[in-house]
Protein backbone atom coordinates (compact mmCIF):
# COMPACT_ATOMS: atom_id res chain seq x y z
CA UNK A 1 0.00 0.00 0.00
CA UNK A 2 1.39 3.42 -1.01
CA UNK A 3 0.24 6.53 0.85
CA UNK A 4 0.66 10.08 -0.42
CA UNK A 5 -0.36 12.92 1.91
CA UNK A 6 -0.06 16.29 0.18
CA UNK A 7 -0.45 19.86 1.49
CA UNK A 8 -2.27 18.76 4.65
CA UNK A 9 -3.56 21.53 6.95
CA UNK A 10 -5.32 21.29 10.31
CA UNK A 11 -6.39 23.77 13.00
CA UNK A 12 -8.01 23.29 16.38
CA UNK A 13 -9.81 26.55 17.00
CA UNK A 14 -7.29 29.35 16.47
CA UNK A 15 -4.36 26.99 16.89
CA UNK A 16 -3.02 25.86 13.50
CA UNK A 17 -1.11 22.63 14.12
CA UNK A 18 -0.40 21.55 10.51
CA UNK A 19 0.55 23.82 7.62
CA UNK A 20 1.09 22.46 4.11
CA UNK A 21 2.51 19.11 5.31
CA UNK A 22 3.40 16.40 2.79
CA UNK A 23 4.49 12.80 3.41
CA UNK A 24 4.82 9.76 1.12
CA UNK A 25 4.98 6.18 2.40
CA UNK A 26 6.13 3.28 0.21
CA UNK A 27 5.54 -0.46 0.73
CA UNK A 28 8.44 -2.24 2.42
CA UNK A 29 9.87 0.98 3.86
CA UNK A 30 10.44 2.07 7.46
CA UNK A 31 9.85 5.82 7.48
CA UNK A 32 10.80 7.70 10.67
CA UNK A 33 8.76 10.78 11.56
CA UNK A 34 10.77 13.13 13.78
CA UNK A 35 9.99 16.39 15.53
CA UNK A 36 9.66 18.06 18.90
CA UNK A 37 6.52 17.58 20.99
CA UNK A 38 3.76 19.63 19.41
CA UNK A 39 5.36 19.54 15.94
CA UNK A 40 2.23 17.81 14.57
CA UNK A 41 3.43 14.22 14.05
CA UNK A 42 0.58 12.46 15.87
CA UNK A 43 -2.01 14.86 14.44
CA UNK A 44 -0.85 14.01 10.90
CA UNK A 45 -1.20 10.29 11.60
CA UNK A 46 -4.60 10.82 13.26
CA UNK A 47 -5.75 12.49 10.04
CA UNK A 48 -4.49 9.55 7.99
CA UNK A 49 -6.42 7.08 10.16
CA UNK A 50 -9.64 9.12 10.25
CA UNK A 51 -9.57 10.25 13.88
CA UNK A 52 -9.39 13.89 12.76
CA UNK A 53 -10.68 15.44 9.53
CA UNK A 54 -8.17 17.50 7.58
CA UNK A 55 -8.96 21.15 6.77
CA UNK A 56 -7.13 21.05 3.43
CA UNK A 57 -4.92 18.79 1.30
CA UNK A 58 -5.30 15.36 -0.27
CA UNK A 59 -4.65 11.76 0.77
CA UNK A 60 -4.04 9.19 -1.96
CA UNK A 61 -4.03 5.46 -1.15
CA UNK A 62 -2.53 3.53 -4.05
CA UNK A 63 -3.30 6.52 -6.27
CA UNK A 64 -6.96 6.87 -5.22
CA UNK A 65 -8.13 9.78 -3.04
CA UNK A 66 -9.22 8.33 0.29
CA UNK A 67 -10.55 9.77 3.53
CA UNK A 68 -11.29 7.21 6.24
CA UNK A 69 -14.36 7.97 8.34
CA UNK A 70 -12.80 6.68 11.56
CA UNK A 71 -9.86 4.56 12.83
CA UNK A 72 -11.91 1.34 12.59
CA UNK A 73 -12.47 1.87 8.86
CA UNK A 74 -8.75 2.61 8.46
CA UNK A 75 -7.82 -0.58 10.31
CA UNK A 76 -10.20 -2.65 8.19
CA UNK A 77 -8.48 -1.17 5.12
CA UNK A 78 -5.08 -2.18 6.49
CA UNK A 79 -3.88 1.00 8.25
CA UNK A 80 -3.13 0.29 11.92
CA UNK A 81 -1.95 2.77 14.59
CA UNK A 82 -0.09 1.88 17.81
CA UNK A 83 -0.61 4.99 19.93
CA UNK A 84 1.85 6.38 22.47
CA UNK A 85 -0.89 6.57 25.09
CA UNK A 86 -2.28 3.18 26.10
CA UNK A 87 -5.80 2.37 24.95
CA UNK A 88 -6.55 -0.65 27.13
CA UNK A 89 -9.59 -1.45 29.27
CA UNK A 90 -7.98 -1.90 32.67
CA UNK A 91 -10.70 -4.02 34.30
CA UNK A 92 -10.72 -6.55 31.44
CA UNK A 93 -8.32 -9.43 30.88
CA UNK A 94 -5.37 -9.32 28.49
CA UNK A 95 -7.17 -11.70 26.10
CA UNK A 96 -10.38 -9.63 26.14
CA UNK A 97 -8.39 -6.48 25.34
CA UNK A 98 -6.56 -8.11 22.46
CA UNK A 99 -9.78 -9.18 20.72
CA UNK A 100 -12.15 -6.37 21.72
CA UNK A 101 -14.51 -5.67 18.78
CA UNK A 102 -12.79 -8.36 16.69
CA UNK A 103 -13.67 -11.51 18.60
CA UNK A 104 -13.29 -14.91 16.93
CA UNK A 105 -16.40 -17.11 17.02
CA UNK A 106 -17.27 -20.74 16.44
CA UNK A 107 -19.68 -21.90 13.73
CA UNK A 108 -22.38 -21.75 16.44
CA UNK A 109 -21.72 -18.04 17.06
CA UNK A 110 -20.01 -18.58 20.42
CA UNK A 111 -16.68 -17.04 21.40
CA UNK A 112 -13.83 -19.27 20.28
CA UNK A 113 -11.65 -18.62 23.34
CA UNK A 114 -9.20 -21.39 22.49
CA UNK A 115 -8.53 -20.07 18.99
CA UNK A 116 -8.11 -16.50 20.29
CA UNK A 117 -5.71 -17.66 23.01
CA UNK A 118 -3.60 -19.63 20.50
CA UNK A 119 -3.39 -16.65 18.13
CA UNK A 120 -2.43 -14.28 20.94
CA UNK A 121 0.12 -16.70 22.36
CA UNK A 122 1.79 -17.06 18.96
CA UNK A 123 2.38 -13.28 18.77
CA UNK A 124 3.50 -13.23 22.42
CA UNK A 125 6.14 -15.84 21.60
CA UNK A 126 7.39 -13.75 18.67
CA UNK A 127 7.77 -10.74 20.95
CA UNK A 128 9.16 -12.71 23.88
CA UNK A 129 6.20 -11.71 26.08
CA UNK A 130 5.35 -13.73 29.18
CA UNK A 131 2.04 -12.35 30.44
CA UNK A 132 -0.89 -14.58 31.50
CA UNK A 133 -3.79 -14.01 29.09
CA UNK A 134 -6.34 -14.12 31.91
CA UNK A 135 -4.60 -11.44 33.96
CA UNK A 136 -6.44 -8.11 34.26
CA UNK A 137 -4.69 -5.22 32.54
CA UNK A 138 -4.69 -2.99 35.62
CA UNK A 139 -2.30 -5.50 37.23
CA UNK A 140 0.30 -4.94 34.49
CA UNK A 141 3.18 -2.47 34.40
CA UNK A 142 3.22 0.35 31.84
CA UNK A 143 5.78 -1.58 29.80
CA UNK A 144 3.60 -4.69 29.74
CA UNK A 145 0.58 -2.62 28.71
CA UNK A 146 2.65 -1.17 25.87
CA UNK A 147 3.40 -4.70 24.69
CA UNK A 148 -0.35 -5.43 24.69
CA UNK A 149 -0.88 -2.42 22.38
CA UNK A 150 1.85 -3.66 20.03
CA UNK A 151 0.37 -7.18 20.02
CA UNK A 152 -3.05 -5.82 19.04
CA UNK A 153 -1.61 -4.16 15.94
CA UNK A 154 0.48 -7.16 14.96
CA UNK A 155 -2.61 -9.40 14.97
CA UNK A 156 -4.23 -7.31 12.23
CA UNK A 157 -3.45 -7.76 8.55
CA UNK A 158 -1.73 -4.36 8.43
CA UNK A 159 -0.41 -2.95 5.18
CA UNK A 160 0.54 0.34 6.84
CA UNK A 161 1.64 0.26 10.50
CA UNK A 162 2.08 3.50 12.47
CA UNK A 163 4.11 3.19 15.67
CA UNK A 164 4.13 6.19 18.04
CA UNK A 165 6.89 5.82 20.65
CA UNK A 166 6.48 2.00 20.73
CA UNK A 167 9.61 1.37 22.83
CA UNK A 168 9.22 4.14 25.41
CA UNK A 169 8.54 1.69 28.26
CA UNK A 170 10.34 -1.40 26.94
CA UNK A 171 13.59 -3.06 27.94
CA UNK A 172 16.48 -3.55 25.49
CA UNK A 173 15.59 -7.23 25.03
CA UNK A 174 11.98 -6.39 24.19
CA UNK A 175 13.10 -3.65 21.80
CA UNK A 176 15.35 -6.11 19.94
CA UNK A 177 12.47 -8.58 19.63
CA UNK A 178 10.22 -5.82 18.32
CA UNK A 179 12.83 -4.69 15.78
CA UNK A 180 13.11 -8.23 14.42
CA UNK A 181 9.35 -8.27 13.83
CA UNK A 182 9.42 -4.79 12.23
CA UNK A 183 12.11 -5.92 9.80
CA UNK A 184 10.12 -9.05 9.00
CA UNK A 185 7.02 -6.93 8.27
CA UNK A 186 9.13 -4.68 6.05
CA UNK A 187 10.27 -7.73 4.06
CA UNK A 188 6.59 -8.63 3.61
CA UNK A 189 5.89 -5.23 2.04
CA UNK A 190 4.36 -3.40 5.00
CA UNK A 191 4.91 0.38 5.08
CA UNK A 192 5.90 1.41 8.60
CA UNK A 193 5.79 4.91 10.12
CA UNK A 194 8.09 5.00 13.13
CA UNK A 195 7.73 7.94 15.54
CA UNK A 196 10.36 8.10 18.27
CA UNK A 197 12.53 10.57 20.16
CA UNK A 198 15.27 7.97 20.60
CA UNK A 199 17.88 8.89 18.02
CA UNK A 200 19.80 5.62 18.32
CA UNK A 201 16.66 3.67 17.37
CA UNK A 202 15.86 5.89 14.39
CA UNK A 203 19.28 5.39 12.85
CA UNK A 204 19.19 1.68 13.62
CA UNK A 205 15.77 0.82 12.18
CA UNK A 206 14.64 3.41 9.60
CA UNK A 207 15.17 3.77 5.84
CA UNK A 208 14.01 7.41 5.58
CA UNK A 209 13.53 10.31 7.97
CA UNK A 210 11.01 13.13 7.65
CA UNK A 211 11.52 16.02 10.10
CA UNK A 212 8.62 18.20 11.22
CA UNK A 213 8.83 21.50 13.09
CA UNK A 214 6.00 23.81 14.20
CA UNK A 215 3.44 22.09 12.00
CA UNK A 216 5.59 22.06 8.86
CA UNK A 217 7.36 19.21 7.07
CA UNK A 218 10.94 20.51 6.99
CA UNK A 219 12.82 17.83 5.07
CA UNK A 220 12.88 14.16 4.02
CA UNK A 221 16.12 12.25 3.54
CA UNK A 222 17.36 8.70 3.38
CA UNK A 223 18.67 7.77 6.83
CA UNK A 224 22.07 6.85 5.41
CA UNK A 225 22.38 10.35 3.89
CA UNK A 226 21.97 12.31 7.13
CA UNK A 227 23.35 12.47 10.69
CA UNK A 228 21.96 12.78 14.20
CA UNK A 229 23.34 16.32 14.42
CA UNK A 230 21.61 17.36 11.19
CA UNK A 231 18.28 15.84 12.27
CA UNK A 232 18.41 17.54 15.68
CA UNK A 233 19.21 20.91 14.11
CA UNK A 234 16.22 20.60 11.76
CA UNK A 235 13.96 19.53 14.64
CA UNK A 236 14.79 22.36 17.02
CA UNK A 237 16.01 25.00 14.55
CA UNK A 238 19.36 25.31 16.30
CA UNK A 239 22.48 23.37 17.24
CA UNK A 240 22.10 21.24 20.37
CA UNK A 241 25.48 21.11 22.05
CA UNK A 242 26.26 19.03 25.14
CA UNK A 243 23.29 16.67 24.97
CA UNK A 244 23.93 15.62 28.57
CA UNK A 245 24.85 18.91 30.29
CA UNK A 246 27.76 18.87 32.69
CA UNK A 247 26.71 18.49 36.29
CA UNK A 248 27.97 21.13 38.72
CA UNK A 249 26.26 20.02 41.95
CA UNK A 250 28.40 19.16 44.95
CA UNK A 251 27.32 15.88 46.53
CA UNK A 252 26.73 16.30 50.25
CA UNK A 253 25.51 14.28 53.20
CA UNK A 254 23.06 11.38 53.09
CA UNK A 255 19.51 12.72 52.74
CA UNK A 256 17.57 9.50 52.33
CA UNK A 257 18.23 5.91 53.31
CA UNK A 258 16.27 2.71 52.66
CA UNK A 259 16.85 -0.35 54.86
CA UNK A 260 15.60 -3.86 54.08
CA UNK A 261 12.54 -2.71 52.14
CA UNK A 262 10.23 -5.55 51.12
CA UNK A 263 6.90 -5.26 49.30
CA UNK A 264 3.76 -6.88 50.66
CA UNK A 265 3.46 -8.53 47.24
CA UNK A 266 7.11 -9.73 47.46
CA UNK A 267 7.76 -8.17 44.01
CA UNK A 268 10.95 -6.77 45.58
CA UNK A 269 12.76 -7.87 48.72
CA UNK A 270 15.57 -6.65 50.97
CA UNK A 271 16.23 -3.34 49.18
CA UNK A 272 19.00 -1.22 50.74
CA UNK A 273 20.50 2.05 49.45
CA UNK A 274 21.39 5.63 50.32
CA UNK A 275 21.18 8.83 48.28
CA UNK A 276 22.97 12.08 49.13
CA UNK A 277 22.16 15.74 48.74
CA UNK A 278 22.84 16.85 45.17
CA UNK A 279 23.15 13.26 43.92
CA UNK A 280 21.28 11.71 41.00
CA UNK A 281 20.97 8.00 41.76
CA UNK A 282 19.93 6.04 38.68
CA UNK A 283 17.97 2.79 38.80
CA UNK A 284 18.27 0.37 35.88
CA UNK A 285 17.09 -3.15 35.11
CA UNK A 286 14.85 -5.11 32.78
CA UNK A 287 11.09 -4.66 32.72
CA UNK A 288 9.61 -6.48 35.71
CA UNK A 289 12.78 -6.16 37.78
CA UNK A 290 10.89 -4.12 40.40
CA UNK A 291 12.29 -0.61 39.82
CA UNK A 292 8.95 1.19 39.62
CA UNK A 293 7.47 -0.94 42.39
CA UNK A 294 10.28 0.10 44.78
CA UNK A 295 9.54 3.76 44.08
CA UNK A 296 5.79 3.26 44.53
CA UNK A 297 6.45 1.57 47.87
CA UNK A 298 8.67 4.44 49.02
CA UNK A 299 6.02 7.01 48.07
CA UNK A 300 3.20 5.18 49.85
CA UNK A 301 1.31 4.14 46.71
CA UNK A 302 1.75 0.41 47.34
CA UNK A 303 1.85 -1.49 50.61
CA UNK A 304 5.21 -2.52 52.04
CA UNK A 305 5.61 -5.52 54.32
CA UNK A 306 8.73 -4.37 56.14
CA UNK A 307 11.63 -1.98 55.97
CA UNK A 308 12.73 1.42 57.19
CA UNK A 309 12.76 4.82 55.46
CA UNK A 310 15.07 7.46 56.94
CA UNK A 311 15.06 11.14 55.89
CA UNK A 312 17.84 13.34 57.24
CA UNK A 313 18.46 10.88 60.08
CA UNK A 314 14.81 10.55 61.12
CA UNK A 315 12.63 7.52 60.42
CA UNK A 316 9.48 8.37 58.44
CA UNK A 317 6.32 6.42 57.63
CA UNK A 318 4.98 7.05 54.14
CA UNK A 319 1.63 5.39 54.69
CA UNK A 320 0.10 7.36 51.81
CA UNK A 321 1.20 9.77 49.04
CA UNK A 322 -0.03 12.77 51.04
CA UNK A 323 2.09 11.61 54.00
CA UNK A 324 5.07 11.14 51.66
CA UNK A 325 4.67 14.71 50.34
CA UNK A 326 4.54 16.00 53.93
CA UNK A 327 7.74 14.04 54.65
CA UNK A 328 9.55 15.79 51.78
CA UNK A 329 9.01 13.47 48.78
CA UNK A 330 7.93 14.20 45.22
CA UNK A 331 7.13 11.55 42.62
CA UNK A 332 6.96 11.93 38.84
CA UNK A 333 5.14 8.71 37.95
CA UNK A 334 5.81 6.78 34.75
CA UNK A 335 2.07 6.68 34.05
CA UNK A 336 1.35 10.39 33.67
CA UNK A 337 -2.08 9.87 32.13
CA UNK A 338 -3.78 8.10 35.04
CA UNK A 339 -1.53 8.94 38.02
CA UNK A 340 0.41 12.10 37.18
CA UNK A 341 -2.30 14.44 35.92
CA UNK A 342 -5.92 15.41 36.35
CA UNK A 343 -6.63 15.54 32.63
CA UNK A 344 -9.80 17.63 32.95
CA UNK A 345 -8.00 20.28 35.06
CA UNK A 346 -6.17 23.28 33.63
CA UNK A 347 -2.39 23.59 33.52
CA UNK A 348 -2.63 26.06 36.39
CA UNK A 349 -4.57 23.63 38.58
CA UNK A 350 -2.28 20.69 37.76
CA UNK A 351 0.98 22.56 38.32
CA UNK A 352 -0.07 24.23 41.57
CA UNK A 353 -2.07 21.32 43.06
CA UNK A 354 0.61 19.70 45.30
CA UNK A 355 1.91 23.08 46.52
CA UNK A 356 -1.36 24.98 46.78
CA UNK A 357 -0.69 25.81 50.46
CA UNK A 358 2.25 27.95 49.32
CA UNK A 359 -0.15 30.28 47.52
CA UNK A 360 -2.64 30.71 50.37
CA UNK A 361 -2.82 34.09 52.12
CA UNK A 362 -5.35 34.82 54.88
CA UNK A 363 -7.24 31.67 54.02
CA UNK A 364 -7.57 32.40 50.30
CA UNK A 365 -5.54 31.35 47.29
CA UNK A 366 -3.49 34.28 46.01
CA UNK A 367 -4.29 33.84 42.31
CA UNK A 368 -1.71 36.40 41.24
CA UNK A 369 1.17 34.58 42.99
CA UNK A 370 -0.11 31.24 41.73
CA UNK A 371 -0.37 32.53 38.15
CA UNK A 372 3.18 33.97 38.31
CA UNK A 373 4.59 30.62 39.44
CA UNK A 374 2.69 28.69 36.78
CA UNK A 375 3.80 31.14 34.06
CA UNK A 376 7.41 30.73 35.21
CA UNK A 377 7.15 26.93 35.02
CA UNK A 378 5.54 27.02 31.57
CA UNK A 379 8.29 29.28 30.29
CA UNK A 380 11.13 27.43 32.05
CA UNK A 381 10.08 24.00 30.79
CA UNK A 382 8.96 25.34 27.40
CA UNK A 383 5.49 23.80 27.77
CA UNK A 384 3.63 24.34 24.50
CA UNK A 385 0.09 25.52 25.24
CA UNK A 386 -2.16 28.37 24.14
CA UNK A 387 -2.56 29.46 27.78
CA UNK A 388 -2.28 28.27 31.36
CA UNK A 389 -6.03 27.63 31.26
CA UNK A 390 -5.68 24.88 28.65
CA UNK A 391 -6.78 21.48 29.92
CA UNK A 392 -3.98 18.97 30.47
CA UNK A 393 -5.80 16.59 28.12
CA UNK A 394 -5.31 19.08 25.26
CA UNK A 395 -1.49 18.85 25.40
CA UNK A 396 0.79 16.45 23.56
CA UNK A 397 2.25 13.56 25.56
CA UNK A 398 5.65 15.21 25.98
CA UNK A 399 4.15 18.48 27.17
CA UNK A 400 1.99 16.58 29.65
CA UNK A 401 5.19 15.04 31.02
CA UNK A 402 6.67 18.50 31.55
CA UNK A 403 3.53 19.62 33.41
CA UNK A 404 3.95 16.70 35.84
CA UNK A 405 7.57 17.69 36.42
CA UNK A 406 6.61 21.33 36.94
CA UNK A 407 4.13 20.51 39.69
CA UNK A 408 6.76 18.75 41.80
CA UNK A 409 9.21 21.62 41.54
CA UNK A 410 6.73 23.78 43.44
CA UNK A 411 6.65 21.34 46.35
CA UNK A 412 10.37 21.88 47.07
CA UNK A 413 11.02 18.21 47.96
CA UNK A 414 14.04 16.84 49.80
CA UNK A 415 13.82 13.62 47.75
CA UNK A 416 12.51 13.70 44.17
CA UNK A 417 11.61 10.41 42.47
CA UNK A 418 11.61 10.55 38.67
CA UNK A 419 10.22 7.42 37.00
CA UNK A 420 11.00 7.54 33.26
CA UNK A 421 11.26 11.37 33.31
CA UNK A 422 11.81 11.73 29.55
CA UNK A 423 9.46 9.03 28.26
CA UNK A 424 7.87 10.39 25.08
CA UNK A 425 9.79 13.67 25.32
CA UNK A 426 11.58 15.17 22.32
CA UNK A 427 15.33 15.67 22.10
CA UNK A 428 15.28 19.38 22.84
CA UNK A 429 12.97 18.99 25.84
CA UNK A 430 15.07 16.09 27.14
CA UNK A 431 18.10 18.33 27.45
CA UNK A 432 16.00 20.94 29.24
CA UNK A 433 14.81 18.29 31.71
CA UNK A 434 18.39 17.11 32.28
CA UNK A 435 19.46 20.70 32.90
CA UNK A 436 16.57 21.16 35.30
CA UNK A 437 17.55 17.98 37.15
CA UNK A 438 21.06 19.39 37.51
CA UNK A 439 19.69 22.67 38.88
CA UNK A 440 17.55 20.79 41.40
CA UNK A 441 20.60 18.77 42.43
CA UNK A 442 22.56 22.01 42.90
CA UNK A 443 19.84 23.08 45.36
CA UNK A 444 20.66 19.96 47.41
CA UNK A 445 17.70 17.81 46.35
CA UNK A 446 18.41 14.07 46.31
CA UNK A 447 17.10 12.56 43.07
CA UNK A 448 16.10 8.93 42.40
CA UNK A 449 15.75 8.33 38.64
CA UNK A 450 14.30 5.19 37.07
CA UNK A 451 14.98 4.89 33.34
CA UNK A 452 14.84 2.20 30.67
CA UNK A 453 17.10 4.31 28.42
CA UNK A 454 20.65 3.09 29.08
CA UNK A 455 22.40 6.10 27.46
CA UNK A 456 20.26 8.33 29.69
CA UNK A 457 21.14 6.38 32.83
CA UNK A 458 24.85 6.60 31.95
CA UNK A 459 24.70 10.24 30.90
CA UNK A 460 22.77 11.64 33.86
CA UNK A 461 23.46 9.48 36.94
CA UNK A 462 26.20 9.99 39.53
CA UNK A 463 25.73 6.40 40.64
CA UNK A 464 23.68 3.49 39.28
CA UNK A 465 21.83 0.69 41.08
CA UNK A 466 20.73 -2.29 38.98
CA UNK A 467 17.81 -4.52 39.92
CA UNK A 468 17.21 -8.11 38.84
CA UNK A 469 14.06 -10.02 39.82
CA UNK A 470 13.23 -7.73 42.73
CA UNK A 471 16.70 -7.56 44.26
CA UNK A 472 19.69 -5.27 43.88
CA UNK A 473 22.16 -7.15 41.71
CA UNK A 474 24.82 -4.48 41.37
CA UNK A 475 25.93 -0.92 42.04
CA UNK A 476 28.20 1.12 39.78
CA UNK A 477 29.86 4.50 40.05
CA UNK A 478 29.62 6.88 37.10
CA UNK A 479 33.26 6.19 36.27
CA UNK A 480 32.99 2.40 36.11
CA UNK A 481 29.51 2.12 34.57
CA UNK A 482 29.09 0.85 30.99
CA UNK A 483 26.11 -0.52 29.08
CA UNK A 484 27.72 -3.97 29.15
CA UNK A 485 28.16 -3.95 32.93
CA UNK A 486 24.62 -2.71 33.53
CA UNK A 487 23.15 -5.40 31.26
CA UNK A 488 25.26 -8.08 32.94
CA UNK A 489 23.81 -7.15 36.34
CA UNK A 490 20.31 -6.69 34.85
CA UNK A 491 20.29 -10.26 33.55
CA UNK A 492 21.53 -11.75 36.81
CA UNK A 493 25.25 -12.00 36.00
CA UNK A 494 28.18 -10.92 38.17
Amino acid sequence: MQVEMSNIEKSFGKNQVLRDVSLTLYPGEIHALMGENGAGKSTLMNILTGLHAKDAGTILIDGKETNYADPKEAEQAGVSFIHQEMNNWEQMTVLDNLFLNRELKTTFGLLDTKKMANKAQAVFEQLGIQIPLQKEVDELSVGQQQMIEITKALMTDAKVLIMDEPTAALSDKEINNLFQIIRRMKENGVAIVYISHRMEEIFKISDKITVMRDGLSIDTKKTEDTTMEEVVKKMVGRELADYYPEKQAQIGEVVFEVKNLTAASKVYQGINFQVRAGEILGFSGLMGAGRTEVMRGIFGLDEIESGTLIVEGQEVKNSSPSKAIANGFGFLTENRKTEGLVLDFSLTDNISLPSIDNFVKTGMVDSKTEASFVALMIERLRIKAMSAQNLASELSGGNQQKVVLAKWIGVGPKVLILDEPTRGVDVGAKREIYQLMNELAERGIAILMVSSDLPEVLGVSDRIIVLHEGKISGELSQQEATQEKIMTYATGGN
